[in-house]
């Protein structure tokens, strides 16, 4: 009889701090503001050149996407790869060489997420085609805010990133990071007041908070989540020769990560949700409609045309954060 009377008081108990637990949890991940001061950015980027807009340049964007290598003489440049030789036909690293002594880049080039499609101007001189430098980019681009992918764990690196970052005054125009936990968090620790990019280390994290109602809870000191939508890759050859590996992997991981009220969260929170890498106005329209606050994408222009010709759905149907 005690046995039984202890055993019913614990369930209950149990039962009551679960039940307090849920409603706490939902109620936080409705007004995260009553936990969490909303961060300030200054500004909103809905439409994002990956890479600059490599298929046709920036045109009507609201952010610069960019990579960022060392030169062997300290140079902070703009390029993807460490390696030169698919970008330039040169088998050489960025860090291995002078500024002035970096290849051109070659005038055709693939749009890593179009299969098949090529960035391609023969109009353009080979000395026009110089690898640019990222305080270039500063000068001539200093009304837009900038997103810096840091390819390396480079002290060097980061440190004349953070530099050129205030030297132009773009603390509050820019963030940076990259899928390393290691180098995002070196970037924070040179200078935190720059915007901070979630690691992938961490956006699984944030994945397992949301499914286990701790989100609310957590403070997240970073402002910005790019987040890769998996179902893009079913074009890319690997995924047409495995197409049952493809159902079976990519459409249930794009359920996973793709949602529309973590999305709305973190947004109320004042972070940033941008999704990558998308190149068709349906993959547009289907970002918006879960809730990111902006698309990379490879075409500018089209984004551009699509974000035109749907101002009135964006801002009423579309934007968690508009309401």
């Amino acid at each position: 009889m005690f046995y039984t009377s202890v055993k019913w008081d614990l369930s209950s108990t149990l039962i009551g701090i679960f039940g307090a637990y849920t409603l706490t949890s939902f109620v936080l991940f409705k007004y995260p503001t009553l936990l969490h001061k909303k961060k300030h950015v200054a500004f909103l980027a809905r439409h994002i050149s990956h890479r600059g807009g490599g298929a046709v340049n920036e045109a009507g964007t609201n952010m610069l996407e960019l990579d960022c290598h060392i030169t062997k003489d300290g140079k902070v440049v703009v390029v993807h790869d460490s390696n030169l030789l698919r970008l330039t036909g040169f088998d050489r690293d960025v860090i291995s060489l002078n500024y002035d002594e970096l290849p051109f880049l070659k005038n055709r080039l693939p749009i890593e997420f179009q299969p098949g499609e090529y960035f391609s101007d023969e109009n353009v001189p080979s000395d026009q085609r110089k690898i640019p430098l990222l305080e270039e980019v500063f000068k001539n681009f200093s009304h837009l805010p900038v997103n810096i992918d840091i390819k390396q764990k480079n002290i060097d690196l980061i440190e004349q990133v953070s530099y050129l970052i205030s030297k132009y005054k773009m603390e509050e125009h820019c963030v940076w990071g990259n899928k390393s936990a290691d180098i995002t968090e070196e970037c924070y620790k040179q200078n935190p007041n720059i915007h901070l990019l979630f690691s992938t280390r961490k956006v699984i994290i944030v994945l397992l908070y949301f499914y286990t109602g701790l989100l609310p809870f957590v403070p997240l000191k970073e402002t910005h989540l790019e987040i890769f939508v998996p179902t893009i890759y079913h074009e890319w050859a690997y995924w047409q020769k495995h197409k049952l590996l493809a159902k079976l992997l990519l459409r249930p991981l794009n359920k996973v990560m793709i949602r529309k009220s973590l999305f709305t969260h973190l947004q109320r929170r004042g972070i940033q949700v941008y999704l990558w890498v998308l190149n068709e106005e349906t993959e547009f329209e289907e970002a918006f409609k879960v809730g990111a606050t902006g698309v990379m994408t490879d075409y500018p222009t089209k984004l551009t045309r699509f974000l035109q010709n749907n101002e009135r759905c964006l801002l009423d149907e579309f934007s968690p954060i508009s309401k």
